[in-house]
């Protein structure tokens, strides 16, 4: 028998629902070797010609090598990966936050969904959605800064993520109050389809540094809310205008001011 170590890492990931890691793996060649090892000896011990025996079939087992490293494997789950795309097969292989795992291609998630009388996948509501990025890209962060951030209450939505299991309790601020903080799970990982918090995308609006700098600020004193704060053009002051709309100005506030002041008449009977 040859080796093949891509078709054995296949088997293993078809034998278990559970991801593999790379150290599990290297483990479980390790074992192999100890329990050949081990049964030669016992072999040996028990009479030469079970040995002889034993020794007939050594070579079936002889082309595994003694030890095979976590880059072999990795390279071997690659090839796996892509295989899998390449020949669209019905299921592919993923690292999540625990390691890879052979999955149900998506276009056939539909019909497994049936066979086993699921639910239909959660979908989360706008709301829920933005409070999942406000934690996810500022973690561990409050319920204050989060209400903060959006501008409105997040009861309801933090409860859903926590009762969904993407989001869990962190620990408590070092601020007065000592408020409870709140961070990401590793169901979040399988959610968005990332093994960790780093492969989330850039923000291409603000950063932590300036969201923090421009709570600080709010919180220091009130700023008044200018056009340009919510995108509109800003209005040009009197002392901005041009000359012809100076003058228009100045003329049509004169005109007020005349008509404001001129007396009322009566008219009497003559």
């Amino acid at each position: 028998m040859n080796f093949d170590l891509k078709k054995t890492l296949e088997a293993l990931l078809l034998s278990t629902a559970e991801p593999i890691t790379l150290k599990d793996v290297v483990k479980i060649f390790v074992r192999y070797h100890e329990e050949m090892t081990e049964a030669l000896e016992a072999a040996k011990e028990a009479g030469a010609e079970e040995a002889g025996e034993f020794a007939d079939a050594e070579p079936e087992h002889e082309p595994v090598p003694s030890l095979v490293t976590q880059a072999q494997i990795s390279d071997a789950l690659t090839a796996l990966m892509d295989e899998a795309e390449v020949q669209d097969k019905a299921y592919r292989v993923v690292e999540g936050p625990n390691g890879y795992q052979l999955v149900t291609a998506p276009q056939f998630a539909e019909f497994v969904r049936l066979l086993r009388g699921q639910p239909r996948p959660m979908k989360l509501s706008p709301a829920a959605l933005e409070t999942m990025s406000i934690i996810a890209y500022r973690q561990p962060v409050t319920r204050a800064e989060m209400e903060a951030i959006r501008g409105v209450s997040i009861d309801s939505a933090l409860n859903k993520l926590i009762e969904l299991e993407l989001v869990h309790v962190t620990g408590r601020a070092e601020l007065p109050g000592r408020p409870i903080q709140y961070g990401t799970t590793d169901k979040f990982l399988e959610f968005t389809g990332i093994k960790e918090l780093d492969e989330l995308p850039a923000s291409d609006v603000l950063s932590n540094h300036q969201i923090d700098e421009w709570m600080r600020r709010s919180e220091e004193e009130p700023e008044e809310i200018s056009d340009e704060d919510v995108g509109l053009s800003k209005e040009p002051r009197p002392d901005e205008l041009p000359l012809d709309e100076k003058f228009a100005e100045i003329d049509w506030q004169k005109e007020n001011a005349e008509s404001d002041a001129a007396p009322e008449t009566e008219e009497r009977p003559v």
